[in-house]
């Protein structure tokens, strides 16, 4: 018993609890250059600082899984006539002046209207689907999303994207604490560590999330609307 994980004994997990698909958003958090796509952003001296290698991890999980499964959600949502959401990182200004003071120190900038701002073109947003800009890691703290979300009539949120333990963990949590219920694809979202993403996964599925495959998120999506 001496290696029995508490929190597993003590907590009751919400898995059992599924979302209302009427009432459902698809929230695809910083899928864009800045921090998902190799040479560029965060990852522009991967090779002069000599890291590169100890990205491939992350990066092979976001071309054979992350990218692909936010993919197909995507479609899914989109047939169904659901919302898809979209968060990223970028500046209000060219300088970042308007930077939080964490975005600041860590040295996160993407200025407005460049490159790093920019969507994945496989996972980028279409027609008018809503876009918000932060320069925090938090998307509840630093956007008015939580105002949307109540006009939109949306209770339950389908988390995706990167990096695990960061934006996805804060946006899981304070999703959670705001009264949304929150399911979380594990397969379609990634941080540039196998540890810190299972790490993350652990502690999020046991009390703020409700952790999923994306097989069971589109296999949901196909039973009939309930009415609540």
């Amino acid at each position: 018993m001496e290696n029995l994980d508490p929190l597993k004994v003590l907590y009751k997990p919400i898995a059992h609890i599924p979302f209302v698909k009427g009432k459902t958003a698809l929230l695809v958090v910083d899928m864009q250059y800045l921090d998902a796509a190799p040479g560029y952003g965060l990852f522009a001296k991967a090779a002069e600082l000599g890291v590169e290698s100890s990205l491939d991890y992350y990066f092979n999980r976001l071309q054979e899984h992350v990218i692909p499964n936010i993919r197909r959600l995507q479609e899914a949502f989109r047939m169904e006539h659901l919302e898809v959401i979209h968060t990223k990182i970028e500046s209000l200004t060219q300088d970042g002046r308007d930077r939080s003071p964490e975005h600041k120190l860590l040295g996160l900038h993407a200025p407005k209207g460049s490159k790093e701002a920019d969507f994945l073109e496989e996972v980028k947003p279409i027609g008018d689907e809503i876009v918000f800009s932060k320069t925090a890691s938090g998307i509840f703290g630093s956007t008015n999303i939580e105002y949307v979300l109540r006009n939109l009539g949306i209770e339950y949120l389908v988390i995706t994207g990167v990096v695990t333990n960061e934006c996805i963990e804060n946006a899981v949590r304070m999703a959670a604490d705001l009264g949304f219920l929150v399911t979380l694809p594990e397969d379609a979202c990634a941080a540039l560590t196998k540890e810190l993403h299972e790490n993350a996964i652990d502690v999020l599925g046991h009390t703020y999330a409700r952790v999923v495959s994306t097989d069971q998120v589109l296999n949901e999506l196909k039973r009939p609307s309930e009415v609540k």
